[in-house]
């Protein structure tokens, strides 16, 4: 789920904060660095009208600030990137792939945000896939975790001026760009989209 984004430094005594336990989930180690770190897996998905499928969330804290970002999530013990991606969008979305229907990882991306008020890092691989265009209004949530019922808001399939026109934040950065670049092919090169601290 997470994907990158900012929030205010914790406090002492919030959600999550060491010494309280983590509520970020099992997948979230503690790192050399201090901080809690996880591998994750998430997928452009693009309906053949070549619009991109996205979640809106925001963080329990900042109610009022959201964002936009690709499915996907962590990567579970016993998994590949391929496997988590299958998974995530599963149960994100409803929408069921075959992993070899997954192209790349297409790009690499390394982020440092605040989430459920800790310090994170997440390297993440990210993969394109086209589908059917699924309705998203009346999506079952029965397959989210306690966090994604608490912190997703929208599932929307955005057409690539308009989230170009966006002024809402939205990762990775530059997607609307990005997606463009992968609509005639992938040329096999993975890129690396290193956006340091959010």
């Amino acid at each position: 789920m997470t994907s990158g984004q900012a929030r205010k430094p914790a406090d002492e005594g919030s959600p999550g904060v060491e010494g309280s336990g983590s509520h970020l989930g099992s997948e979230w180690v503690l790192g050399a660095d201090g901080l809690r770190y996880r591998r994750a897996a998430r997928v452009i998905l693009l309906d053949r009208s070549d619009r991109v499928l996205l979640l809106r969330g925001h963080d329990v804290d900042q109610r009022e600030r959201h964002w936009w970002f690709t499915i996907g999530g962590g990567i579970g013990v016993g998994e590949d990137a391929r496997a988590a991606v299958v998974r995530e969008l599963r149960e994100e979305t409803g929408v069921r792939l075959d992993p070899g229907e997954l192209v790349g990882p297409v790009f690499t991306r390394s982020a440092i945000f605040d989430f459920y008020a800790e310090h994170c890092r997440q390297d993440e691989e990210i993969f394109v896939a086209r589908t059917e265009a699924v309705d998203v209004v009346g999506l079952s949530r029965d397959g989210w975790t306690d966090i994604e019922l608490d912190v997703l808001d929208e599932l929307r399939w955005w057409d690539l001026d308009a989230l170009d026109a966006v002024t809402d934040e939205v990762y990775p950065l530059g997607l609307a760009r990005l997606v463009r670049g992968l609509l005639n092919g992938w040329d096999g090169k993975v890129r690396h989209l290193e956006e340091g601290r959010h």
